[in-house]
Parts: structure tokens; C-alpha cells; sequence
């Protein structure tokens, strides 16, 4: 027994001794340098491209993997940004900020990241320039490249500017709003033909004088956020909107574009004049975060307008005066924003220390569509009234979809819960044409006659039966 327990004892010894020589083996390997030419190091991108960047201010950090997908340790002889510090673009070597570093270290089946930045000097070009640089990675006698693109735009700054005399917008070089633009009041900021307006995420626009911004249907203006890289050019948001204050009167815009702000359009207190606060012809306004049009106690008069994929697209609160002709109003959920309020909410009074304070109220919609994807709003109009001041919401030769009409309203000759039929809603690409050349499209020839005689792209619309909505079937 006492040599049997010997021979199982010494048994396991060298079972023993065999398993920590592999183990022993096996760290080597995991601990030693591969150095042949062929090891396998996998970049994850061979370039890196930036969208267009203003001048001064900056872009997202984007990045890319270096993974060494071999079982033993690599070394990287170096890592070189070729344009070094006189390139407009900056990297930080897995947390090390520095243009070139030697003798980096990657552990069998793991991997490091290369941070890449881009900020561009002023020039005096005025059109978009192509920025270019290169990162270089060397390692066991191999080189391999990351190519780096920028497009830069130079810019004119307006860093919490006040327009204090009467001041007119080119469209020579963009503009560029950080902090805040105020339009003092009694002064006019004009904006011609095609000229870009970009504001930073906390920089609105106050207007306490006038705006007058008139495109062209070929030239059009145009609001957005300051951020044009993706994925952020297309987030809601992006900056905080044009804000009319009480003592503004006379704005107009046309061919006009508004995207991605948080509020588009604010239009707060009664004009000065007996004109409407704000005239809207051939605009677009699109995926803002809370609301497209917000307005209260206000008058607003809006002709070829579409309001598109925006949180509250039309909402008006404490009454005012409202016209709206061929206009769309249209929301479709996707990953931004929730389709999940109705398209046009009208309500005639504010919320005052808990108690409704009613103003007088007359909105006229003609040749409107009012729609959203099914299953997510029942009623894609709501109208609240409260006391006894004057009230009027007209609705006609409009299609809309309600499971319940609202009340305190007239409708004449619309047409209730049918699609409209918009040429092309790709939600998935955020792709969406509201125009109608699907047929037979029910808003086609269902309008009545105005004294709206184009659409939104400029077209003509028929003198007796125009057809509902922005734009006219051609």
C-alpha cells in the first residue's frame, strides 16, 4: 500500500510539474514579443473624415482602434501625426496627448485608442478649404497609414452681439452665433438671399426689433445648429431657436429653412401694429426638440409653410390672431423625437397663479394637412377654450386625422382620416418627401381658391382647385 500510495503521489507530481510547465509556456508566449513582419495588427479605419468646421471653434474627437490580434505582446516602433504641431489636427495616443510617441506596447488580444481633433485657423478664403494630415503606425518593419480630412469654413463671428443700428447679412461667409444675437428694438436686421446662420447650442436669437429674411426658392436662408459633424448635425436641439419678444413687430422670412433647434420659432405678445407679428411664406421648419412654431398671444400669418417631425408642431397658448394657408404640419416618429402630441394644439389662455387667463382668439386654416403616423397620437388637432372672450378656430378644405373632433371648432369641407399619401416616409434613413405624387393622393384638387398663387418650391398653383398642403402636384 505505502509503494502504491508512492506511485499515485508521484503521479500527480508530475502531472503537476507538466501543468506548470505549460503554464509557464503559455506566459511566456502571452508575455514575449511577436516580431515577424507578418503579425496581425488590426486598425480599425484606414481614415477619418471631419464635416465642414468653422474656423476657431473647434470639432468632435472622433477615433479609431489599433487591436493586436495576435497571442503574444506587439510593440509599436511609433505613432506619428506626419503634420506634427503645425497640423490643424491634434491626437491623444491612448490617454497620452502628443504628437508622436515610440515604443508602445499592445497586449496579446487586446487593443489602444488614438483620439483625433481638428481645429482650424482663420484664412481669408471665404469658400470651404480642405484640411488633410496623416497618422503614420509602425511596428516589426511594417507602416501603415490613417488619413485624416477636414472640410474648414471660414465664418463670421458674432460672439453676444447686439444689432444696434439697422444692419444687412451677406451670404459671402456664413454667420456664426455664440452666446447670444439680440436685434435691438426699433432696428432691422435684413438677411439676403442664401446666407447660412449657424448658433451655437446656447446662443438664441432674440429679436425685439425686426428681421426680414427673404431667400429665393434657388437661394434659400438658412438657421441650424453649429455643429455640422456627425451624427450631431442632425440632433434636435443643436441650438436654442429665434425667439420674436414683445416689442418686435413686422418680421418676415421667406424661403427660409429652421432646422434642429429646440424651439424654432417663439412669437411671444401682441404686435405693436395691426399687422401680424410674423409672416411666413415658403419656409420649412424641421425637427426641433420642443416645438416648431410656439406662440402666445400672438399673431402669426404662415402661406406654403411645412412644420415637419417636430416635438409640438404648431402650439399656441393665450390667444392671438393666426392665418395659415397651404400649409403641412406632419410628424413621424424616429430616433430623435417621439411622435407623441398633436401637430396643431390651440388654446386661448395662459395658466396664471393656478387660474386660466383667456385672451380673444381667431385662427383660420385653409388648404392645410394636419397628420402623423398611426397609432401613436388619436387626435392630431386639440382646441381648449376657456371664459367668454371672443373665439374662433376655422378649419377648411383641410385633411387631418382625429378619432374625436375638437371642440369649439368649425370645420368645412375637410377630409378626415385619410392618408394624404406623401411621396417617400423613410423613417429608418430619416428620409421624408411630403410632397403628393403618389396617386390618387386625396389633398390633390381638394383646396379652395386664395390669393396664394405658388407653393413651397416656387410652382403654380391652379386659380379654382388648388390642392391642400405646402406643395402643389405637378
Amino acid at each position: 500500500p505505502q509503494v502504491y500510495c508512492r506511485f499515485v503521489l508521484m503521479k500527480q507530481l508530475l502531472s503537476l510539474g507538466f501543468l506548470l510547465v505549460a503554464l509557464a509556456l503559455f506566459s511566456c508566449k502571452k508575455d514575449s514579443f511577436i516580431t515577424s513582419g507578418d503579425a496581425r495588427l488590426n486598425i480599425s479605419t484606414d481614415s477619418l473624415r471631419f464635416d465642414t468646421v468653422f474656423t476657431s471653434v473647434g470639432s468632435v474627437t472622433q477615433s479609431f482602434k489599433i487591436r493586436n490580434d495576435n497571442e503574444q505582446m506587439l510593440r509599436l516602433s511609433n505613432v506619428k501625426l506626419m503634420g506634427g504641431s503645425s497640423s490643424p489636427f491634434k491626437i491623444n495616443i491612448n490617454g497620452i496627448a502628443a504628437n508622436e510617441l515610440s515604443n508602445i506596447d499592445i497586449a496579446a488580444e487586446d487593443s489602444i485608442y488614438i483620439f483625433v481633433s481638428v481645429t482650424v485657423d482663420p484664412t481669408t478664403a471665404n469658400l470651404p478649404f480642405i484640411l488633410s494630415d496623416s497618422i503614420s503606425v509602425q511596428y516589426n518593419g511594417n507602416q501603415r497609414w490613417v488619413q485624416l480630412e477636414a472640410y474648414g469654413q471660414n465664418a463670421r463671428f458674432m460672439n453676444g452681439s447686439i444689432i444696434s443700428s439697422n444692419t444687412t447679412w451677406d451670404n459671402t461667409r456664413p454667420y456664426v452665433i455664440l452666446d447670444f444675437l439680440n436685434v435691438a428694438p426699433g432696428v432691422t436686421l435684413t438677411i439676403l438671399p442664401g446666407t447660412k446662420i449657424y448658433a451655437h447650442a446656447n446662443a438664441p436669437i432674440i429679436v425685439d426689433g425686426t428681421l426680414n429674411a427673404t431667400g429665393t426658392a434657388n437661394n434659400k436662408i438658412v438657421f441650424a445648429g453649429d455643429r455640422l459633424d456627425a451624427p450631431y448635425r442632425d440632433f434636435p436641439a443643436g441650438w436654442p431657436g429665434i425667439i420674436f419678444r414683445s416689442s418686435s413687430l413686422d418680421n418676415y422670412m421667406q424661403f427660409v429653412d429652421v432646422k434642429n433647434a429646440y424651439q424654432a420659432i417663439v412669437v411671444d405678445q401682441p404686435a405693436s401694429n395691426a399687422a401680424p407679428k410674423l409672416t411666413m411664406q415658403q419656409c420649412i421648419i424641421d425637427n426641433a426638440f420642443d416645438a416648431g412654431i410656439f406662440a402666445s398671444n400672438s399673431s402669426v400669418a404662415a402661406s406654403n409653410l411645412l412644420i415637419s417631425n417636430c416635438a409640438n408642431n404648431i402650439f399656441v397658448q393665450g390667444g392671438g390672431n393666426y392665418v395659415f394657408i397651404h400649409c403641412t404640419a406632419a410628424s413621424f416618429s424616429n430616433n430623435f423625437l417621439l411622435h407623441k402630441t398633436p401637430v396643431l394644439s390651440l388654446s386661448n389662455y395662459t395658466v396664471v397663479n393656478g387660474n386660466p387667463v383667456a385672451n380673444n382668439l381667431q385662427a383660420a386654416f385653409t388648404n392645410c394637412i394636419f397628420w402623423g403616423d398611426n397609432g401613436f397620437v388619436d387626435n392630431e388637432i386639440i382646441v381648449n377654450k376657456e371664459g367668454a372672450t371672443p373665439f374662433a378656430v376655422n378649419i377648411s378644405n383641410s385633411l387631418y386625422r382625429a378619432n374625436i373632433d375638437p371642440a369649439n371648432t368649425t370645420f368645412s369641407n375637410a377630409i378626415k382620416n385619410q392618408d394624404p399619401l406623401f411621396d417617400s416616409i423613410d423613417v429608418s434613413n430619416r428620409y421624408y418627401d411630403f410632397r403628393h405624387t403618389k396617386s390618387p393622393a386625396p389633398g390633390v384638387d381638394a383646396g379652395v381658391a386664395t390669393s396664394v398663387t405658388k407653393d413651397l418650391d416656387n410652382n403654380t398653383r391652379p386659380v379654382n382647385l388648388p390642392d391642400m398642403g405646402c406643395y402643389e402636384k405637378q
